[in-house]
């Protein structure tokens, strides 16, 4: 099949979940015979036209000139190019940008949408974007031939609110078992005396929930905040947060190979994520072997189940730093490795999204 990637800034991944499940799907179908098209943004540090097999199209975006007002034109760039290509199947991954071009969509190919999360209760948008995103949400499900949920929080509210059917695809992980402690080196960690989270810096990933449970806990460990921080929550946090100096903001991180090693060696992992599906960096840690205490919702405990340590507030999250937590790490972990190679590998989401396309496409 001819199969087009669209609604990611594109691979290989600099940027964040989509664009990191974009990379493996798309190497993942590649290697199954299929040809697979991914779009880029023409900003995207990788300019060549082909990633390992992987056809890349660059189109024009303008998010450096209008700010985040210019992914709807990339939006639209992307749409415009895949009239042209007689794909076969057009994944779009999201809706927040694309949808009010909807009805652009190739006629042709048949169109399934990834869709997301509920971007419309992100906290970081005003009431009208909220509305927008709401109005966007119902026209990413009236253009699409087919929708694809993540999660099963995110299939439960398209049924519940639109009574529309959709099919659940999780996203992947790979179970890291090479661990180095010598990534530990370059950071001045020990292993298991640290803490982390791995995050955008937006207010629904209760980033600051979860820093100020750990400074009210007067703990002395290292805490590691990965995630680029340019943004304005981010500039808020830091600065927030300066007078501790074991907060440690280290930006953005996309080498695997250190994430897992520093997920592999922390103390705690936190994942504060409250509006997503399956979120990728969640899935990443449970394979990496981490203790995990996430936010109490539906989306992280349709995953973690009983697996996890839980939170609501920066209460809650000092009174974790008291526990024995490592009376819970070695169940914990094992029957979390054990979900990832039954439930999530990557192997099984690559076969799972090839024979949806393969039954669609027929």
């Amino acid at each position: 099949m001819k199969i087009a990637i669209i609604g990611t800034r594109g691979i290989p991944n600099h940027y964040g979940g989509f664009e990191q499940f974009a990379e493996y799907l798309s190497l993942g179908l590649v290697n199954k015979g299929h040809e697979v098209w991914v779009y880029n943004s023409h900003l995207h540090p990788y300019q060549e036209d082909n990633w390992k097999g992987v056809n890349i199209v660059h189109c024009k975006d303008m998010e450096d000139k209008m700010g985040a007002a210019g992914q709807f034109i990339y939006d639209l760039n992307c749409i415009l190019d895949s009239r042209k290509r007689k794909f076969d199947i057009v994944l779009q991954l999201g809706y927040t940008s694309s949808s009010v071009w909807g009805k652009l969509l190739p006629k042709k190919s048949v169109v399934i949408t990834n869709m997301d999360g509920l971007e419309w209760m992100r906290s970081k948008f005003s009431k009208k974007v909220q509305y927008f995103l709401k109005k966007a949400e119902k026209w990413a499900i009236n253009t699409s031939d087919y929708l694809v949920a993540d999660s099963v929080g995110i299939q439960q509210h398209l049924k519940t609110n639109f009574n529309v059917e959709s099919t659940y695809i999780p996203y992947g992980a790979h179970i890291f078992n090479t661990p180095n402690r010598n990534v530990l080196d370059d950071y001045k960690l020990k292993e298991y005396d640290y803490y982390m989270l791995i995050a955008r810096m937006e207010p629904e990933n209760n980033i600051e929930i979860i820093l100020d449970g750990y400074n009210q806990s007067g703990n002395l460990k290292p805490f590691l905040v990965v995630g680029k921080t340019e943004n304005e929550f981010g500039t808020y946090l830091k600065e927030k947060f300066k007078n501790n100096k074991n907060i440690q903001f280290l930006g953005g991180i996309y080498d695997i190979e250190i994430l897992n090693n520093l997920r592999f060696y922390t103390g705690l992992y936190f994942h504060g994520h409250s509006v997503g599906g399956t979120n990728p960096s969640l899935l990443e840690a449970m394979s990496s072997n981490a203790l995990i205490a996430a936010h109490d919702n539906i989306f992280n405990k349709s995953i973690l189940g009983k697996e996890a340590l839980y939170f609501l507030d920066n209460n809650d999250v000092s009174k974790l730093f008291d526990k024995e937590i490592e009376l819970f790490r070695k169940e914990f972990t094992a029957k979390n490795i054990e979900k990832i190679q039954t439930l999530y590998t990557w192997d099984k989401i690559i076969d799972d999204y090839e024979n949806l396309f393969i039954k669609l496409a027929k």
